[in-house]
């Protein structure tokens, strides 16, 4: 993976204004440690205790030190690990490691060219060497490895387009993302941090002492990135420190809902929230029945929520998969679920309804009878709007569920209800949609109720002539009293 690297073009992120590798890198590993990114939606990654929704610090352990100063002077390329004795194998990874602690600046290709290839050929040499297993690496390597990996990956994120320039916020499907310019080097530094992390030869005990609660808040931070290489990476290291370092494990899960919250309550901006969404996909595959509240909670406040914000269909895919996973895992939270989806039932935006039919399909599939019926009103009450809405892909969409064989005996089960609430519905379609595919698809699933149960279907046909009858009537009414009206005021004058 790290010897493709890709070239990062497009990017508009500010680097170091010195020429000078040695100062940059200086500059750069100070405010690596020291800055704090205070934009409306974008946090750096290098900061100190970050303070989330509500005034929690999630920061518990101490800051991290600050991070090792490149050697003075210009930057000489090194051996490599196999022309060097095994004995002095740890020196040179230490020496190769502060040589990749300069920071370059890669928004003017043609500076620091010789830098750039020594920086990227250390780079891949520690890759190879953590890889290969040459050999146990000694805990002070590994602190220092952190600690370069800290100097190269945690920085100011750039403020979004709408922050520089005022102007109204976009949909984030619209927008060209910015890619980082120096990922040449950022990705072969990922690729040794996940390494290192999937490495049989780490030891869980002494790596934690490194990738501590401060170092996971910072990569958290990250995923705010515009890059969606960057934050493919950062999925899969999150994912793979979750599943080895168990003392992590709360905490991950309670930073991540913090990034929820100021995304649904705050900010409505976040360039990571499906990657986050994908590596809970995954936790919530794994929990342990019978379910703890905490997890319940986190699906009442964190993930049902996440249906408002109008950037919903950028991350539904993934929304979807996690809510489904909860009723698999749990079939009485069903209610809940579906509950919820009326809760944050689009009003004006027909493409969310859409994918709300859509996911309201998906649970229903794991839905079993007793939840079903415990929200089976609201719930048609809600299809019967959608089945005569004026935008033919809702209404089609809601004539869908009827497609779905599971769906189908749920409504047979308890058609004596659902009928007369969705009549109504069927009858508006066929006498005046305008889209004939939607008016076939009503023709359709009428014709199944009436064959489920002619009885209730000619009392429903029965009821819903009277009242058309006697709105008629009504109408009637109002047009002779307004007749009146105006005959009166007629011979008044």
């Amino acid at each position: 993976m790290f010897k493709k690297i890709m070239k990062g073009g497009g990017g508009h992120k500010k680097s170091s204004k010195s020429d000078d590798p040695s100062a940059a890198a200086r500059n750069n590993s100070q405010a690596a440690a020291n800055v704090v990114v205070n934009h409306a939606s974008r946090r750096g990654g290098a900061g100190g205790g970050t303070v989330a929704s509500g005034g929690t610090n999630l920061t518990t352990g101490p800051a991290s030190p600050t991070p090792i100063l490149p050697p003075s002077g210009p930057m000489e390329p090194l051996p490599m690990f196999r022309d060097v004795a095994v004995s002095e194998r740890q020196n040179l990874f230490l020496r190769k490691l502060h040589v990749c602690c300069y920071i370059l600046d890669f928004s003017d290709t043609l500076r620091n060219i010789r830098e750039k290839e020594i920086k990227r050929q250390a780079l891949m040499e520690l890759v190879d060497f953590i890889q290969s297993g040459s050999g146990k690496i000694t805990e002070n390597c590994q602190e220092e490895m952190i600690r370069m990996i800290s100097v190269n990956i945690f920085r100011c994120l750039p403020p979004a387009s709408h922050e520089n320039t005022g102007q109204e916020v976009t949909d984030p499907e619209e927008e060209e993302p910015c890619l980082e310019p120096s990922w040449p080097h950022l990705q072969l530094v990922y690729e040794l941090l996940l390494r290192y992390v999937v490495s049989s030869d780490t030891d869980t005990k002494v790596a934690k002492r490194y990738i501590d609660h401060s170092f996971v808040l910072k990569l958290l931070d990250l995923f705010d990135s515009e890059d969606p290489r960057e934050r493919e990476y950062l999925k899969t290291i999150l994912h793979r420190i979750y599943g080895k370092f168990m003392v992590h494990r709360p905490f991950i899960r309670k930073a991540i809902n913090n990034i929820f919250y100021r995304f649904i309550y705050e900010t409505e901006r976040h360039c990571g929230i499906g990657e986050l969404l994908e590596i809970l996909g995954s936790i919530i595959n794994g929990f342990a029945l019978p379910m703890k509240e905490e997890h319940k909670l986190f699906l009442v406040r964190a993930l049902l929520p996440l249906h408002k914000p109008k950037s919903v269909g950028v991350y539904h895919q993934q929304l979807s998969y996690c809510i489904t996973q909860f009723v698999e895992k749990d079939f009485k939270l069903a209610d809940t679920v579906i509950r919820g989806l009326l809760k944050y039932w689009p009003i004006t935006n027909c493409q969310k309804e859409v994918l709300f039919l859509g996911e309201l399909e998906e649970v229903l599939e794991a839905t079993q009878a007793a939840e079903f019926q415990r929200c089976m009103v609201p719930l048609f009450k809600k299809i019967s709007r959608c089945l005569n809405s004026s935008h033919f892909q809702v209404a089609e969409r809601a004539l869908f569920l009827w497609n779905n064989e599971h769906i189908v005996s749920l409504i047979a089960q308890n058609r004596t209800v659902i009928l007369p609430i969705i009549f109504e519905a069927f009858e508006k379609n066929i006498q005046s949609h305008w889209n004939q595919a939607v008016h076939g698809l009503t023709m359709n699933v009428r014709k199944m109720f009436l064959e489920m149960d002619a009885e209730l279907f000619e009392e429903c046909q029965r009821q819903h002539a009277e009242k058309e009858a006697k709105a008629k009537e009504v109408a009637e009414q109002r047009e002779l009293n307004w007749k009146r009206l105006a005959d009166a005021a007629a011979q008044k004058v």
